[in-house]
């Protein structure tokens, strides 16, 4: 299982199409709760909505499982890590999980990996680095 963390918006129909879009390959099966947002993807996706309910039965509903134990792992590693969350520093939060949890299975080779990258970077100026600060 592997995840791909993007910021949105909100939750509209535009935004979730937008996603899509850049996102996801053709003919994927994109499995949802039935919120009307994701009405967005059927252009490229075909779109499974599981109307489970709300509430903790909910919740618990085998299809979600797994999302909502990420979504739980994710809200803890964020708070864990960091005194504060700040809006602009999102996007580098979500990539900072994403690159964890899809090489979890690997962590021998994260290091090894991250170097091997890391030597192929070229500089970057400091305004580059804080630009999100702006």
């Amino acid at each position: 299982m592997k995840v791909h963390l993007r910021r949105v918006t909100g939750f509209r129909k535009t935004e979730i199409a937008r996603y899509a879009q850049a996102s996801l390959l053709p003919g994927s099966e994109v499995v949802s709760d039935g919120l009307y947002c994701f009405a967005g993807v059927t252009a490229r996706c075909k779109h499974v909505p599981l109307i489970a309910g709300s509430g903790r039965q909910a919740a618990q509903h085998p299809a979600f499982k797994w999302v909502n134990t990420l979504l739980g792992n994710i809200k803890n590693a964020l708070l864990g890590n960091f005194h504060a969350i700040r809006g602009k520093h999102v996007p580098r939060y979500l990539a900072k999980f994403e690159y964890r949890f899809n090489r979890r299975f690997d962590l021998p080779a994260m290091i090894e990996r991250l170097t091997f990258v890391a030597l192929r970077t070229p500089p970057m100026p400091y305004r580059l680095l804080t630009i999100a600060e702006v």
